[in-house]
């Protein structure tokens, strides 16, 4: 990785990177969130933060890239040249501009002013800390589905929380406004080897008795990461193209002996899964892949043989739904499921040794 740079006495050098791929307003949109960040400038004991914002292009092919070099001459744009995934753009930008810390922020997310300051001088307080991690606010307001048919939009088929809980957007202009939701405030892995978002479609209301403190791990949406910290654990593995890349990162930065924060003041707002969609077969296919190569390269052998056994299941199972049950919906399902074991039972060895 690129070398770290020796902060100076008065001053954190920060660079803010953010990724494209096809969603050149998306990204102008989270940019302009970082240029309008406040608290910056040293007060009493804390230091300046010194930032800089990089943007990396997956090789969106589109004229993302030209759009984007027009819309931000004052920032550093980087032509990836392929579309090596969320982490390869990240690393891409690492590499291109070297810091002393590196705020990760999506570009279906804008940040909260204080965003940047405050995740720095959390990590900057511990220093013992590899990364801390944001408070990630869903955009827009939810109701609980059922509990009306008026305001949800058209389009929204829902999300689902860990107790089965199903919400949906209100519409803007509704007159049930609804509630926040709480997108993460930092990741955790179950027994079973998933790794999820702590507090995911939590009412952010009850989040806010969230303190700042230890968490398993990081969520690459939102985010900082120590220099010094990467230089020993090393940078995304770029393997896993998209989805658990930071759960990942998280257990390398822990075997390092480096320990991950929660930061409930500083704030971004996410748009889930804008670029991908939570349905979209990329988005099923290398969340199933993925869960298991990690479970099986960085955990315990419980959870990695218990997160081979229920991925195995699953599959099993939809083999006989689209047996028994023949549609589209489910051959379709049993394919991907299928493909994503496959795909893991394939690259184990590498990732057992």
């Amino acid at each position: 990785m690129a070398p770290r740079r020796s902060p100076a006495a008065a001053e954190i050098a920060v660079t803010a990177v953010l990724v494209n791929w096809r969603q050149p307003a998306l990204t102008s949109a989270a940019v302009a969130s970082l240029e309008r960040q406040t608290g910056l400038h040293g007060e009493g004991p804390h230091p300046g933060i010194r930032l800089r914002i990089v943007i990396v292009d997956n090789g969106s092919g589109d004229g993302s890239l030209d759009e984007l070099r027009a819309r931000h001459p004052q920032h550093l744009v980087v032509d990836a040249g392929r579309n090596g995934g969320f982490g390869a753009g990240v690393n891409a930008g690492i590499r291109a501009c070297p810091a002393d810390a590196y705020v990760l922020l999506n570009n279906d997310a804008v940040a909260e002013p204080g965003f940047v300051a405050g995740l720095v001088r959390a990590l900057w307080a511990e220093p013992t800390a590899g990364a801390v991690t944001a408070r990630i606010v869903l955009q827009g307001r939810w109701r609980r589905a059922g509990a009306g048919a008026a305001g949800a939009t058209a389009a929204d088929s829902g999300l689902v929380s860990a107790d089965g809980t199903r919400w949906q957007r209100v519409a803007d202009d509704a007159a049930d406004d609804g509630v926040e939701l709480l997108n993460s405030t930092g990741n955790e892995m179950t027994r079973s080897g998933n790794g999820r978002d702590r507090d995911w479609l939590r009412p952010a209301a009850e989040g806010e008795t969230r303190p700042a403190g230890e968490v398993f791990g990081l969520c690459g949406g939102a985010a900082v990461l120590r220099a010094t910290a990467l230089e020993q654990a090393g940078l995304f593995d770029e393997s896993l193209f998209m989805y658990y890349e930071d759960t990942e990162l998280s257990w390398r930065l822990r075997r390092a002996g480096w320990g991950i924060r929660y930061e409930p003041g500083a704030t971004a707002r996410h748009a889930h899964a804008a670029s991908s969609g939570t349905g979209s077969e990329t988005f099923r296919f290398s969340n199933e892949r993925n869960r298991m190569l990690v479970a099986l390269r960085t955990a315990p052998a419980r959870v990695a043989l218990t997160a081979v056994a229920r991925t195995t299941a699953a599959t099993g199972r939809s083999a006989v739904r689209a047996a028994l049950r023949p549609s589209a919906a489910n051959r379709s399902d049993a394919r991907r499921r299928a493909r994503s074991l496959g795909s893991a039972l394939r690259l184990a060895p590498a990732n057992l040794r």
